[in-house]
């Protein structure tokens, strides 16, 4: 088991003081921000240690027992050749759970050297919840940070940074928000808020790393045989990392930012957020129906199939790149295509499609649509690769049948899960429209897309005759058929 007996621990790195309290124990938060700063200790920069706040239970043994000690396996293509990597991660002093330590979590607000607070509860965690804040531990998140920063109000007031990384637009704002409720809700008073709106800065972040988490299975065993122990908390990552944090003047604060060119410190960090929503995202949304409805499984299969490999590349670089909303030079388009395309083909990821189909017409909505109403405006043409997958999603959303509640298409033979709010909508649509018919209804569908994509010159007709070859052909054949080389 790794722990201190089995692991030799640096002695220097051991007496660091506690500068961050870390709400959450995800494995984003473990694989990505721990890690950084795991890293500035190591190279002496930052020189601090992490208090983590579990939230969603009582047992924190599973960290007490291997000393707080856990294993990052970094696995992936690091500019177009494959790189591994395990790292042990030293940076966590103490574990502590809210429901059987809230006092200790409190004390910690009259830390002197504690002065940055991170978190990741999902997106859900941020939203504001009205409760009693000062009896006991209250039940959210936003509640539970307002009576820490109360605490430490009635204590040492010590300006603090709070850094969400909750995938929400602006988190640092919605968290915020969400606080100076509770104050206002509480009777926390006047001098309260003032404190928290200029001693308490609230910074907006976006992170981005693929951390898969615990390997399984044989896996699993020949990492325990090649590392020489056991280890319950460990971690697979790819190698791409980024936590891109908006503010100024936050050197002092964020001293581990020098660590890694992963990290970014920026007054105005849309412009890593845009990239990563239309490139990535919407890539990713775009092409998981067709790919799926190809025969591949796993993203990494379809990046070795040279046809798939270079629609997807076409449709990145020529049709969503160029419509991001926002002035970006081609330069650093594709050079985040490469990173992307790396990041996809990585042999030791096993993302699969059906996976990401999850919310399909949510994420369509908010990651690409945006995309094909901005191409219009630029080139006023059809995106031709976009309209082929739009095709695909369609058919993609054609529930075959209902099981115990849960909707299912059917390809090639067998049943597929389609994990979408709008499954119903679909289901009504495909039993009594002929394909042309769901073309034209779903475009006209104002309240699915926020537009009448049907206005869009040549859309409707050319998605229309993209799904009636994939209903006649098949997907992949469809696409062959098409010239996806042109």
């Amino acid at each position: 088991m790794l722990n201190k007996n089995t692991f030799s621990t640096s002695s220097s790195i051991s007496e660091y003081p506690e500068r961050v309290l870390q709400f959450g124990t995800g494995v984003l938060l473990r694989g990505l921000c721990d890690f950084l700063i795991d890293k500035a200790n190591k190279k002496g920069i930052y020189q601090g240690k992490i208090v983590v706040v579990k939230t969603t239970g009582p047992d924190v043994s599973e960290f007490s027992n291997q000393d707080n000690l856990y294993t990052v396996c970094v696995r992936g293509i690091d500019n177009g050749k494959p790189f591994e990597e395990n790292v042990v991660i030293e940076s966590i002093s103490r574990v502590l759970s809210t429901k059987t330590h809230w006092e200790e979590v409190l004390k910690t607000a009259e830390s002197q050297s504690i002065d940055l607070v991170i978190s990741n509860t999902t997106e859900v965690g941020l939203q504001y919840v009205e409760e009693n804040i000062t009896d006991n531990c209250p039940d959210s998140f936003p509640g539970k940070l307002t009576a820490w920063l109360y605490r430490r109000y009635n204590t040492i007031q010590k300006p603090t940074v709070v850094i969400p990384t909750e995938l929400l637009v602006d988190n640092g704002k919605v968290l915020q928000e969400a606080v100076l409720k509770h104050v206002k809700n509480n009777k926390l008073g006047s001098e309260f808020e003032n404190w928290i709106n200029t001693k308490v800065r609230f910074c907006s972040s976006l992170v981005d790393r693929i951390v898969p988490g615990k390997p399984v299975g044989e896996e699993l065993t020949n990492l325990y045989d090649q590392l020489g122990y056991e280890d319950k908390l460990i971690l697979k990552a790819e190698v791409y990392k980024l936590w891109a944090i908006e503010g100024e003047n936050l050197e002092d604060t964020l001293g581990f930012a020098k660590a890694d060119k992963g990290i970014v410190i920026s007054p105005n960090i849309e412009k890593y957020r845009e990239l990563k929503l239309r490139m990535l995202n919407a890539t990713h949304t775009l092409m998981c129906g067709m790919a799926f409805l190809s025969g591949f499984n796993l993203v990494k299969d379809a990046l070795n199939d040279e046809m798939m490999e270079k629609y997807l590349t076409i449709l990145m670089l020529t049709e969503l790149g160029p419509s991001i909303p926002m002035e970006l030079d081609i330069k650093t388009t594709h050079r985040y295509g490469r990173e992307v395309m790396d990041r996809f083909r990585n042999p030791y990821i096993e993302h699969q499609w059906i996976s990401i189909t999850l919310q399909y017409t949510t994420k369509m909505r908010m990651r690409a649509i945006p995309l094909l109403i901005n191409y219009y405006k630029t080139f006023e043409t059809v995106p031709q690769y976009f309209a082929r997958c739009f095709a695909a999603y369609l058919l993609f959303m054609k529930v075959d049948h209902i099981s115990e509640g849960r909707y299912f298409g059917v390809y090639d033979g067998q049943a597929y899960p389609i994990n979408c709010d709008s499954a119903e909508y679909f289901k009504t649509l495909w039993d009594v429209c002929t394909a042309s018919e769901v073309v034209s209804v779903v475009l006209k569908n104002k309240e699915l897309w926020g537009y009448d994509l049907s206005t869009l010159k040549d859309f409707e007709s050319n998605v229309s005759s993209h799904l009636s070859n994939m209903i006649i052909l098949g997907v992949k054949d469809a696409i062959s058929a098409l010239n996806v080389y042109a």
